[in-house]
């Protein structure tokens, strides 16, 4: 394996475990202040945020919504300056919701996350999609 694909590997290993720890600031430690993030669910795009701040906040709010979230990572695929991985995804909520979903409800789904990093190996593009 090339060694730039290990330093990836490593970033993106390092932010998963950030995320299930409800970790923000080690969340965002390797990404780019031009940061843009989309999420995507059901073929719609849910959330599109440009900047780390924006992506920061919006992480800050969703600290609120699970009382246990976990992301397992399954495979990386390498492409250019791309990095995909396929997630195994578990959470308990922690509020009530108003498309029905309550307090308590468990998720479980798999999605796809891809990774975009520059030459200094910043994440600067983000998009989740499940």
């Amino acid at each position: 394996m090339r060694e730039i694909n290990k330093i990836r590997e490593s970033i993106i290993f390092n932010y998963i475990q950030a995320y299930n720890n409800f970790d923000i600031d080690n969340m965002v430690k390797d990404m780019s202040s031009n940061l843009t993030f989309e999420n995507i669910a059901n073929g719609e795009m849910t959330i599109s945020l440009k900047g780390v701040d924006a992506f920061k906040h919006q992480a800050e709010l969703a600290l609120d919504y699970f009382s246990y979230r976990r992301q397992e990572i399954l495979s990386y695929k390498h492409d250019g300056f791309n990095t995909i991985i396929e997630i195994d995804y578990q959470a308990t909520l922690a509020m009530d919701f108003p498309n029905g979903l309550k307090k308590g409800d468990q998720l479980q789904l798999n999605g796809t996350s891809i990774f975009k990093f520059n030459k200094d190996n910043q994440i600067t593009h983000l998009k989740d999609i499940a």
